[in-house]
């Protein structure tokens, strides 16, 4: 969950499979332009409000949607809702959702992550930074624009602050989720240094381990506290004190 996006292992063995949800024609063109310009990439099909890109994701079944979020009817954000919730499953591969917007606020932010959301970009972002983060979401990980990254971790910090704050703080409990005591002391090193915003790179790099022992401990992190990808890591640690 860093601005730093991690380059993909290996290409996909037939290409990633692209829905783009927006409201603006121009827009879209644009964005199929770039992504059409890739050969382990191809544009399935554009929709111009939420409401379409549901209908498009159940018919079509792709691997990535890139989503707006202020569209007419149906927004963005409970399109991804509806998207991650109830499209994919044992028959059908699973979509993940890239929120692309041009409003960098806290609130889509925090509601894109919510509704099960992998990735948020805003749209200025450097088209190479686009092709990047399709294939990182893909694999299953995820991508968010540094700002946002920067934001969120101070807004956890500061829910965090607020909390020790408590008019009460001695009669007040502090409840963690039974998950964090299946996590080895190496494992909630690297958890910490991911909710700290750290690459799997810059992670190695800080502990002195190779990058595939780092990759592996973010696989067993994620295993076992039941997070879908580090965003909800970052949240996970922050939310069980460990920042």
């Amino acid at each position: 969950m860093t601005g730093a996006i991690e380059s993909a292992d290996a290409e996909p063995s037939s290409p990633i499979r692209v829905v783009i949800a927006d409201d603006q024609e121009l827009v879209r063109a644009g964005f199929a332009m770039v992504i059409g310009s890739q050969k382990d990439l191809d544009v399935v099909g554009q929709a111009g409000d939420g409401a379409q890109a549901v209908e498009l994701v159940r018919r079509l079944h792709p691997d990535v949607v890139l989503m707006d979020v202020r569209m007419p009817g149906m927004d963005g954000i409970e399109a991804t809702r509806l998207i991650t919730e109830h499209c994919g499953g044992a028959n059908a591969p699973l979509t993940r959702v890239i929120i692309l917007t041009t409003f960098d606020l806290d609130e889509y932010v925090m509601a894109a992550i919510n509704a099960g959301a992998s990735g948020f970009l805003l749209k200025d972002a450097e088209p190479e930074s686009l092709l990047s983060s399709i294939r990182t979401v893909y694999q299953g990980n995820a991508i968010i624009a540094p700002s946002a990254t920067k934001r969120l971790i101070e807004k956890m910090s500061q829910a965090g602050n607020a909390a020790a704050q408590h008019p009460f703080p001695v009669q007040a409990a502090v409840y963690t989720d039974p998950e964090l005591d299946l996590l080895t002391d190496r494992e909630r090193e690297v958890l910490i240094e991911i909710a700290h915003g750290l690459s799997n790179q810059e992670i190695a790099d800080k502990l002195f381990v190779s990058l595939p022992t780092v990759k592996t401990h973010v696989a067993h992190i994620l295993a076992k506290i039941n997070a879908r990808d580090r965003v909800q890591a970052v949240v996970f640690a922050y939310e069980n004190h460990l920042v």
